[in-house]
C-alpha cells in the first residue's frame, strides 16, 4: 500500500458547546465540556489511519501529561509513534474550543512544542521519503520546516499536498513543490488577493494559485462542497447534506480520506466525493479526532 506521510501539529483540545460565541468580556454560562485530542496534524494522521492509509506521522510534543495521553491515544489508534519528538524544554500543544448552536466555532491555540518541529525532525524520515508516495502538511508547524519538507519530498518524487491552514501567507518559492493545494475559501482569498463572492470568483482564485504551479487545486466551500482545479480542467463536487453541530476537524477529515483516496487510485473526483463524505459525517459530531470517521461507515 502507498505510504502517506503527515507532518504537522498535534495539540489537546478543551472545547466549550454554549449557546453562542462571547463577545469581548462577555461570560457565557451553561456550556458543555469536552476535552479531546485534537491539532490539525493529528487529525489528519487519524483521519489517514481510519480511512485505511498507510500512515507515518512526523510531530513534537512536550514531555508532560498531554503528551503522554497523546502518544497512548495515538498507539489506541494503530499509529506508530516512532517519529513523533519529545520535547522537554516546551510544554505540549493545547487549543481551547468555543462552538455555538450553530456549529461555528473559535480557536484558540497555545502551540508549545509544535513550534519547535524543525529541520532535524525531517531529516529523521528521509529514508521514509524515499518509499512514500504522499506528504500532507498544514500551518501550524513552522513556515521553514514545513517548505524544507516540501522540497525534500518533491525531490524524491512525491505528491506534496498543503492544507494552508490556518491561513497565512506563503513564500512564493513553496508553490513550486506543490502537488495540490486545499484552502478553504478565506485561506483562498488570502492566498490570491482575491474576494470570494461567487462561482466566478471562485475559479478565478483557484486559476490564480495554478498560476503560482501548483497542479491540483481544491478550494472547500463547507455546506456548499468544494471547487476542483485538476490541472487546466475545473469541475465542483456537491457536499452531502447533514445536519452539523460541530465543524471542528472537517477540514482535517477531508484531507485526510483525500489522500487515501488518491494513494488508491481514485480518480481525483472519485477522491474528492470519499472525502466529502468523511467530512459530513464529522460535523454531526463533537470534538476533533472523536468525530472523524471509520471508512466502513462510507456508504
Amino acid at each position: 500500500m502507498k505510504k502517506i506521510i503527515v507532518v504537522g501539529s498535534s495539540n489537546t483540545d478543551m472545547v466549550v458547546k454554549s449557546s453562542h460565541l462571547p463577545g469581548p468580556g462577555e461570560t457565557v454560562l451553561g456550556g458543555n465540556f469536552l476535552m479531546t485530542q485534537g491539532g490539525k496534524g493529528a487529525n489528519q494522521a487519524v483521519a489517514v489511519k481510519r480511512m485505511g492509509g498507510n500512515l507515518i506521522f512526523v510531530a513534537r510534543l512536550g514531555n508532560d501529561l498531554f503528551g503522554d495521553q497523546t502518544i497512548e491515544v495515538l498507539a489506541k489508534e494503530g499509529i506508530c509513534t516512532e517519529y513523533i519528538t519529545r520535547d522537554k524544554m516546551h510544554p505540549s500543544g493545547v487549543a481551547l474550543i468555543n462552538v455555538d448552536e450553530k456549529a461555528e466555532n473559535t480557536i484558540v491555540v497555545a502551540s508549545g512544542a509544535n513550534l519547535l518541529l524543525d529541520k532535524s525532525d525531517i531529516d529523521k524520515i528521509e529514508g521514509e521519503m524515499s518509499e512514500g508516495d504522499i506528504l500532507l502538511m498544514q500551518l501550524e508547524s513552522p513556515i521553514a520546516t514545513v517548505e524544507y519538507a516540501a522540497k525534500k519530498a518533491f525531490e524524491k518524487g512525491m505528491k506534496v499536498i498543503l492544507n494552508p491552514a490556518p491561513a497565512q501567507h506563503l513564500p512564493e518559492s513553496l508553490f513550486n513543490y506543490l502537488y495540490m493545494i486545499t484552502p478553504n475559501r478565506i485561506e483562498a482569498e488570502m492566498l490570491t488577493g482575491i474576494k470570494i463572492n461567487n462561482d466566478s470568483d471562485i475559479a478565478l482564485a483557484a486559476e490564480k494559485l495554478s498560476k503560482k504551479g501548483v497542479k491540483n487545486v481544491i478550494i472547500t466551500l463547507g455546506s456548499k462542497g468544494c471547487f476542483v482545479r485538476e490541472g487546466n480542467n475545473s469541475y465542483s463536487v456537491d457536499s452531502f447534506e447533514v445536519k452539523a453541530v460541530d465543524t471542528t476537524a472537517a477540514g482535517d477529515t477531508f484531507n485526510g480520506a483525500l489522500c487515501v483516496g488518491i494513494a488508491e487510485n481514485m480518480p481525483l473526483k472519485q477522491a474528492v466525493k470519499m472525502a466529502s463524505q468523511a467530512s459530513s459525517i464529522a460535523v454531526t459530531r463533537m470534538g476533533a479526532q472523536s468525530s472523524i470517521p471509520h471508512r466502513s461507515e462510507l456508504v
